[in-house]
């Protein structure tokens, strides 16, 4: 991400952690035999001392007081900004005196100074140009500083040109170093680069270590004096040796050459661009107050030579305002672009705020460490750079763990095809919780590396946090919910693996019962429930929140709901105990309810039924007071077939029979059948017909197929032998006298026969009323006539 390059811009100031080098060679001045004969007095002062010390210590009472007055001297401000220098030469009392004119007062001597410095080193200057100076002033001496320069310059160009060739004779080790980096497998990519780099740092380093032997054998036996290595020459080396090695430590982070050699995950362009600018602020910065400086001292001035430390460290601060100021606008937008990748809520919102106000924070450090390196280079800027240098490790390992976790979690994790195939929901669960678990690592990740960011800057003590009974109680309980989620999580991938092998037919005892299908996918939905509410109550618990009065609410308040809420609750017992008892399973045909249908879902308090004309009825376990289940063991075909009065019955039987036998020949449904043919004989008398009962036993569920193709073949039987399947007869009955004779049955017959002219097929007699005129064959058609057929009437219509 290109965003990370606001790390580099803060890297860019590492470079100033040579002023802690630097700091120790400003200070150092030449003794003046005045100096020399006051140390020689002070010497031998310093046996009283020690007993003075000594005795000190032993006294109770005044080793309490020296602590007290150490620890209110550690939490004192400087000097610079004390009250009582902000109220020198004014009215106002120490404890009156505000913030801002201590800042004031703190920068006019700041300023003072500086011109103080810069008078005096061009006073200094001016006097050695004239080769004018104070009577016993030593003279500067022209011919040894040129000779001084020569020689120096010797072993500066002879470590720099070694140093080049080794790296020219390392390049195709990088290269291929890199290369790996980038298309190696084996390794996660991050992994991969951090080998690569960690390979790539120690030759570099062993590169720089060589070249600073080669310059001291250079010094030592090819320039100056053999046999000894000038004080010039030490300075010069001992400077390379410490700038290299922070060039080669921001060469790790912003390779330009090699991109399998970045840590950071920014373009060639920008790596090359803070790489260049990075390498010439620490040339700068450190060779000239770790060579120029003490030599200057040394040849010319102390004043000077101050002068020339304070002129760079000027330089520094106006470069490093001039670089946040330039890359202002395209750092803030890499931050919001960042931000609108980021996935949590709150790194996307607190990268927006910092997108706005970054500039003004690298401003303040940058104002700070200028004015601690002018003011306090000998306490406070050691701690500024020492922080400095903890945020950025901090921050590149913070980085480098969180892109390791986020390939991580961008990787899909693949199960062998066996595993797979026995487990087959296992892949999809572990797809799901660990990117979920990486992602808290991360979190915990950015938590750390904010933690130890303070504790740089000394805003928050991690040590004595850790060390505390709280800080310890924390990690405790924070190590306890981790193992506690672990433990949890584990158990339930083992158990809902193991009961997906118990339903896989391919993998457990074959194809699963389906009461085995219903109860093992019950006891996996109940496990659920039961893992997260007891997981639940145990990191309660070890949070520290009193879950007794908890379980007893819940108590009375499943009381409440039970009384509340009768009917779930008599779903839910009746539920269990129709599980229990075996009752139904799902695909099971029943009645519930006084619905028929097929059970398609079944739970703890009701059940889905889908009826044959499609229907789906969900009926809850409280209105069911009978299961009728068609599906449990065998199933009956239970037929009753009529014949006519006048046939034989042993004769309808033997048919009967036959079609039993072709049914059992029948390769669709002759498995089916689990016992012989069971003929129940003549159950009924009926108004038209004699009705026989038969009784084949089927698998279960197939009953009704095999009843459906028992009745075709009985059907094809009958016709075959001509017996007769009667349909319902009427008798009418017209009554008898009492001489036994019975009434005239009068019909009246209409008969409506004509050929197809239009001539009656029979003609009707004279005045007979019941031939309807309408129907009369010597009617005539008064319209257009359709053959065969006479035109009605209008009562017709």
């Amino acid at each position: 991400m290109t965003s990370k390059r606001f790390f580099s811009g803060l890297g860019v100031w590492l470079a100033l952690m040579l002023a802690i080098f630097a700091a120790p060679v400003m200070a150092q001045t030449t003794l003046t035999s005045d100096e020399t004969a006051e140390a020689s007095a002070d010497a031998p002062a310093e046996p009283h001392s020690y007993q003075a010390l000594a005795d000190l210590l032993e006294n109770e009472q005044s080793r309490a007081e020296l602590i007290q007055l150490l620890r209110s001297e550690a939490t004192s401000l400087p000097a610079e900004l004390s009250p009582e220098a902000a109220a020198q030469g004014s009215e106002l009392a120490p404890e009156d005196v505000s913030l801002p004119r201590q800042l004031a007062e703190l920068t006019s001597r700041v300023v003072t100074d500086i011109g103080g410095q810069v008078e005096q080193a061009a006073t200094i200057i001016g006097d050695i140009f004239a080769s004018q100076g104070e009577a016993g002033a030593s003279t500067f001496d022209s011919s040894a500083f040129i000779q001084a320069a020569i020689n120096l310059g010797i072993v500066i160009v002879a470590t720099f040109v070694l140093f080049f060739v080794l790296r020219r004779l390392v390049q195709p080790l990088f290269t291929r170093v890199s290369n790996w980096s980038r298309n190696g497998a084996g390794m996660t990519p991050v992994l991969r680069l951090i080998c690569c780099v960690i390979v790539a740092a120690i030759v570099d380093v062993l590169v720089v270590g060589l070249a600073y032997v080669g310059g001291n054998l250079i010094a030592t036996f090819a320039v100056g004096e053999t046999g000894e290595l000038s004080t010039r020459a030490s300075l010069f080396l001992n400077a390379f040796l410490i700038i290299e090695l922070m060039k080669a430590a921001m060469r790790m982070l912003f390779s330009s050459r090699y991109e399998g050699l970045r840590l950071l995950p920014i373009a060639a362009t920008e790596a090359s661009y803070w790489n260049r600018w990075i390498a010439r602020l620490i040339g700068m910065v450190g060779y000239g107050l770790m060579v120029a400086v003490p030599l200057v001292n040394f040849y010319v001035a102390a004043s000077v030579g101050q002068a020339l430390g304070t002129l760079i460290m000027i330089v520094a601060f106006i470069y490093a305002v001039g670089v946040v100021l330039k890359n202002r606008v395209r750092i803030r937008d890499n931050i919001y672009t960042t931000a609108g990748n980021s996935t949590m809520v709150a790194t996307r919102v607190s990268l927006q705020l910092f997108a706005r106000t970054w500039h003004f924070f690298a401003l303040i450090y940058f104002l700070m460490v200028f004015v601690l390196t002018l003011t306090r280079p000998g306490d406070a800027l050691p701690f500024v750079l020492f922080a400095t240098t903890k945020t950025l490790i901090a921050v590149v390992v913070g980085i480098l763990a969180s892109t390791f976790l986020t390939q991580t979690i961008g990787r899909r994790i693949h199960l062998s095809d066996d595993l797979r195939r026995k487990l087959p929901l296992l892949e999809h669960r572990l797809n799901s919780y660990v990117p979920n678990a990486l992602r808290v690592l991360r979190t915990i990740i950015l938590v750390a590396v904010i933690m130890v960011v303070l504790d740089a800057w000394g805003v928050f003590n991690m040590a004595g946090w850790y060390a505390s009974e709280r800080g310890a109680l924390i990690i405790d309980r924070i190590i306890s919910i981790a193992l506690i989620l672990i433990v949890s999580l584990g158990i339930w991938l083992a158990l809902a693996s193991l009961i997906e092998h118990k339903l896989n037919p391919e993998t457990g005892g074959g194809e699963p019962s389906a009461r085995a299908k219903t109860l093992l996918s019950l006891f996996r939905n109940a496990l659920a429930i039961a893992m997260v509410t007891i997981t639940g109550m145990i990191l309660l618990s070890e949070i520290g929140i009193n879950i007794g009065p908890l379980i007893a609410g819940a108590g009375v308040l499943g009381l409440a709901i039970g009384f509340g809420a009768q009917k779930l609750v008599q779903d839910v017992i009746t539920g269990v105990f129709i599980q229990i008892e075996n009752a139904m399973n799902t695909g099971d045909v029943v009645t519930l309810a006084g619905i028929t249908g097929t059970a398609e879902r079944l739970n703890i308090r009701s059940v889905g039924i889908r009826d044959l004309s499609g229907t789906y009825h969900l009926i809850p376990f409280s209105s069911v007071s009978t299961v009728s289940n068609y599906m449990r063991e065998y199933g009956n075909h239970v037929g009753e077939y009529g014949i006519a009065y006048r046939e034989s019955i042993d004769d309808a039987i033997e048919q009967l029979r036959l079609a039993y036998e072709d049914l059992k020949a029948s390769p669709d449904h002759g498995y089916k059948i689990l016992a012989d043919l069971t003929v129940a004989g003549v159950t009924s008398l009926a108004d038209s017909s004699v009705n026989i009962r038969v009784v084949i036993k089927t698998t279960p569920g197939d009953q009704w197929g095999v009843g459906r193709a028992y009745n075709r073949l009985v059907k094809m039987r009958f016709d075959q032998a001509g017996i007769e399947i009667p349909f319902p007869h009427t008798t009418l009955y017209f009554g008898q006298d009492k001489t036994g004779s019975a009434p005239p049955a009068n019909l009246r017959i209409m008969q409506q026969d004509f050929t197809i002219d239009g001539s009656p097929a029979g003609q009707p007699k004279a005045g007979d009323s019941a031939v309807d005129d309408r129907f009369d064959p010597r009617r005539k058609l008064s319209g257009p006539e359709v053959e065969g057929h006479n035109l009605p009437d209008d009562e017709d219509v």
